[in-house]
């Protein structure tokens, strides 16, 4: 036991303890006064080594651990070799300050610091025969300590890992030297345990070649300190042999393999071998014939496993198996780039990795978080697969070393490989230093400042090490994500703008592939794009060569990448010399963004900015997106109209307006639905298809109230003869037009007081006439027609009728279906005073005291089965007819309207013009269950958003999802589904309006 030393001598020692970097001095101190120590007390060089390690307290706790250990002639030749050999001190203690884990395998096995004690034992690498015969001999050199081989290979493993963490903190290799030791320690590791497997089952071992393929970390030698080791194994049968005997005696093997390696036993464990690469997965046979590993990757294969690949090198086992496995699958590898959607699977998959990280650790992740070192993996492989099938330079395994094949090959810029370089070394050494301590796998910063500390100070940081730490950490993080998509898309720049004189530079055929892979169907027409945008030496040009890297990626993610930068370079042409333009994409970080998302989402927001490209401004503006409501729409509409000179002109201004507000409705729409990288909840894609139907109806209101205005005041000035409302009815009153909707109306006028009534008729139908005309005219703004065929007696009736007209139609000639119309009646323009009265006209009709009759539901059924069958357009899936198929707009909104013409009149939640309020209220009157409301407003807000989206995509209305591949993978985008999942969607449609289609069975058609 410790003696405690004197006063004096203990306060000097405490001083100095602190200052050689102790954080606990006295715990230190009755350390060395071990008389174990007594002849190193005071050596000044054994203190100056603690001092330089990672964490002298934890050094110096392992030091006297391991002397107590010793026998006593032991103890004297460790002590007299640590004072006189300084590569055995700095490596010895180096390795005690950075792993708790090393330093008790030392104390459990005293003798392994000899493996430290010179060059030569110490600098023996894994990589080399001799290595391999020495690990051996460890192994079965023990035989006669009553230890299992396995226990032995374990006891060997560590002892070898002694040595390569000793190289490691001392600087002598570098991270990447250290891990490709880790890898080749690994692979002697596994050979090995192959080797004892095969003892163990003779018979096994002699009806079968057994190869193990190395993957991951393991198969590119850039191993973890601790990580599972990734194989997969390939087995044929030995001449003779029944093939289906030798797989099985292969799988016995495998299986006897991954135990020795596996199984924790006092001695613990090495790590998992992990043979979840293999085909299928873990519900896949663990070991495949060479010709069943092809037949599947040549038939099944998913993008993922051919990227998983990449790193495949034969590892332990039958060396001509392991190598024909590599040469017949390398050619799969390289021609994966030419599948469909082959980027977006990569990103996809890279998106589900982030996606799967708690939320309280992805600030901590080194390896799976943005910023971290699956980032910099991912872009390497990624450009590896689309250039190395033309380019064999750049088929290595190794992340550093491909990455550094591709800047030699123009393939990425030579500072940005650089940078990238650092920050991926800087993250590998965090992450070896982090797992080293205790040996156990984690790729998480810790929290605790103690663990802080020692892992800065293992980085050579001694100067405030914890804030230096975390501050080289944040900035390779951001340098990463900054460079991750940068990687990708600068070198098509620089293929292209020819600035200055560089050593390599993508070719047009390198260029060309690159943008084949991300998704451009014409890369010829693509890069002649780039060229035009980012050639020349103008301020325009030189902001565009920044943004475009990142432009490019932006519009890959898109189903239309061509059209969005062809777009973007028709707005650059209309708009690069304005000052304003280019301040907005350079200084406002969410505009680019924005454009780039409006420009390659479909036809309708780009046709409507390109024909006023300034509405680009709106994508800057903090608030330049928020819908702006009927009253401030309706004020600026009668200000323009106010100073246009004539009706045409006074419209023409009216529709501008429109036109910008249309690109503002669908610009918000697009940015809200592409946004985000998972789909938005239930809640809210219903709030976002509120949010257009309102935003619409609005606008087209408020366009009406600026043609009314424009057509009295070009004939009577300012007032006319007559008072003159407008009536929204359809989705118009609902407020749940979509973009391509017509403006369902009917025109109601009253004479004033005096007035003849026949010269107030005249006038009335003059200014609906004029309306209809002015709204039509041959214009670059989008049309507005008005549709006014809900008017009593349809086309056959007048267009416009007196309220007192009105009120006799409806007294006597009213059909059920012309009451039902009205359900979504709303005054949108014109006099306020006779819209309420009209309102106040119909609403008995539309409410009927006591609810219809049983004849009246009769006959809207009846109207309802009649128009399924005639109204369907001729070839139309009903399946997927988002309007009049089963389950969609059309079923949902006349079992609605059916409740609320029966419990209008006594539930007055039930009286509103809107579909899914009117829906909620019945569910809240007990009309409707909570499952029948849920699904019947799922269905609704689905079919609505896909009109919507046709809309957005094609430019033009339709009510069927599209032909057109393309078109239907960017209607996918919007609605939420990833590249690829076309038929997903398909199918989610079908089922969730299948499932309304019941509900209206039973609610509507009464069972």
């Amino acid at each position: 036991m410790a003696q405690p030393a004197p006063q004096g001598r203990r306060s000097s020692t405490f001083t100095r303890l602190l200052r050689h970097g102790f954080t606990d001095a006295s715990a230190a101190g009755r350390l060395l006064d071990a008389p174990e120590l007594a002849s190193v007390r005071d050596d000044s060089q054994l203190l100056e080594a603690l001092a330089g390690t990672a964490d002298p307290d934890l050094a110096l706790l392992g030091l006297v651990r391991l002397v107590e250990a010793q026998d006593p002639d032991e103890q004297q030749l460790l002590l007299s070799t640590l004072v006189t050999a300084k590569p055995l001190r700095d490596r010895l203690l180096g390795v005690m300050g950075a792993s708790e884990a090393l330093a008790d395998h030392l104390a459990r096995h005293p003798h392994d610091w000899r493996s430290l004690a010179t060059y030569e034992a110490a600098d023996l690498h894994p990589a080399t025969p001799e290595f391999e015969e020495a690990l051996a001999e460890g192994v079965w050199g023990e035989r006669g300590r009553d230890l299992s081989r396995a226990d032995a290979l374990r006891i060997a493993y560590r002892r070898s890992l002694l040595g390569i963490a000793a190289r490691d903190v001392c600087g002598t290799t570098d991270v990447s030297q250290a891990a490709a030791e880790l890898a080749d320690l690994a692979t002697a590791t596994v050979r090995a345990a192959l080797q004892i497997a095969s003892e163990e089952a003779p018979g096994d071992a002699v009806v079968c070649k057994l190869a193990v393929i190395g993957m991951g970390k393991c198969g590119g030698r850039e191993l973890n300190y601790v990580s599972d080791v990734d194989v997969i194994f390939v087995a044929e049968a030995k001449d003779g042999t029944d093939e289906d005997k030798a797989l099985q005696a292969a799988t016995r093997l495998a299986a006897r393999l991954m135990r020795v390696c596996s199984d924790i036993t006092v001695e613990g464990t090495i790590w998992p071998v992990d043979a979840n690469l293999r085909p299928e997965g873990r519900n896949g046979p663990l070991v495949r014939t060479l010709s069943s590993h092809l037949a599947y990757y040549q038939r099944w294969a998913k993008t993922w496993e051919f990227q998983a690949l990449l790193k495949a090198r034969p590892m332990a086992g039958d060396p001509d198996l392991g190598r024909a496995y590599v040469d017949a699958l390398a050619p799969l590898v390289w021609q994966v780039a030419e599948r469909d959607n082959f980027v977006a699977d990569v990103r996809q998959m890279r998106r589900r990795v982030v996606e799967n990280i708690p939320a309280d650790r992805v600030d901590r992740e080194l390896k799976l978080g943005p910023g971290g070192l699956r980032d910099v993996e991912f872009a390497v492989q990624l450009l590896q697969l689309v250039h190395g099938r033309s380019d064999a330079t750049l088929r290595s395994a190794t992340t550093l070393d491909a990455l550094a094949a591709l800047a030699a090959g123009g393939y990425v810029g030579r500072q940005d490989a650089a940078a990238l370089d650092a920050a991926y070394r800087f993250l590998r050494t965090m992450e070896h230093r982090i797992q080293l301590y205790r040996m156990r796998r984690t790729h998480l910063m810790p929290e605790d400042d103690a663990d802080l500390r020692r892992l800065a100070r293992s980085m050579g940081l001694r100067t405030e090490p914890v804030d230096a730490l975390r501050k080289q950490w944040r900035w390779h993080a951001r340098e990463v994500r900054r460079l991750h998509e940068k990687l990708f898309y600068r070198p098509l720049l620089d293929a292209v703008a020819h600035l200055e004189p560089v050593e390599t530079r993508l070719s047009a055929k390198a260029a060309g592939h690159r943008l084949e892979a991300l998704g451009y169907a014409d890369p010829v027409a693509a890069l002649r794009h780039l060229e035009a945008l980012a050639s020349g030496v103008t301020r325009k040009a030189a902001i565009q060569r920044t943004l475009l890297p990142v432009l490019l990626g932006w519009f890959a993610d898109s189903a239309d990448p061509d059209a969005g930068l062809l777009n973007f370079r028709k707005v650059s042409d209309a708009l690069g010399k304005t000052p304003w333009y280019l301040r907005l994409l350079r200084d406002e970080g969410a505009a680019a963004e924005n454009l780039a998302r409006v420009l390659s989402a479909g036809r309708l927001a780009p046709d409507l900015l390109l024909r006023a490209p300034e509405a680009v401004a709106l994508l800057g503006a903090a608030d330049g997106l928020r819908p702006r409501g009927r009253a401030a729409l309706e004020q600026e509409v009668l200000a323009a109209v106010g100073r246009a000179s004539g009706a045409e002109a006074a419209v023409a201004a009216a529709r501008g307006v429109r036109r910008r507000e249309l690109f503002r409705t669908a610009a918000a729409d697009v940015i809200g639905a592409y946004g985000t990288e998972v789909s938005p909840a239930e809640e809210d894609r219903g709030r976002a298809v509120d949010g257009v139907g309102a935003a619409v109806s609005d606008l087209n209101a408020a366009t009406l109230a600026g043609a009314l205005r424009a057509a009295v005041r070009e004939s009577w000035g300012d007032t006319l003869p007559t008072r003159f409302a407008v009536i929204g009815v359809g989705r118009f009153g609902g407020h749940e037009l979509s973009y391509g909707s017509d403006a369902d109306v009917l025109f109601v006028h009253e004479p004033w007081p005096g007035t003849d009534e026949q010269e107030a008729a005249r006038a009335a139908k003059a200014v609906a006439d004029e309306m209809r005309r002015l709204l039509q005219l041959p214009s670059a703004d989008p049309p507005l027609p008005i549709d006014a065929d809900l008017r009593p007696e349809g086309r056959s009736g007048p267009l416009v009728r007196t309220l007192a007209s009105y009120a006799a139609y409806y007294r006597r000639w009213s059909l059920v279906w012309e009451a039902q119309a009205l359900l979504r009646a709303e005054p949108v323009a014109g006099d306020a005073g006779l819209g309420q009265r009209f309102i106040e006209l119909i609403d008995p009709l539309r409410y009927p005291v006591e609810g219809l009759g049983e004849d009246a539901v009769r006959e809207i059924r009846r109207l309802k089965a009649r128009m399924e069958t005639e109204r369907l357009p001729r070839g139309a899936d009903p399946t997927t007819h988002a309007k009049l198929g089963r389950g969609g707009l059309s079923d949902v909104e006349w079992t609605v309207q059916l409740l609320q013409m029966q419990h209008g009149w006594e539930i007055p939640g039930l009286r509103t013009t809107r579909t899914r309020q009117a829906l909620a209220a019945a569910h809240a009157a007990g009309l409707i269950g909570t499952e029948d409301a849920q699904i019947l407003d799922e269905a609704w807000v689905l079919a609505a958003r896909v009109r919507n989206a046709v809309m957005l995509v094609r430019g033009r209305p339709g009510d069927t999802f599209p032909a057109d591949g393309r078109e239907l993978a960017a209607v996918g985008r919007y609605l939420g589904y990833e590249e690829g999942h076309v038929g997903e969607m398909l199918d989610d449609y079908r089922r969730i309006t299948r499932r309304a289609r019941a509900v209206v069975e039973d609610l509507f058609y009464g069972g």
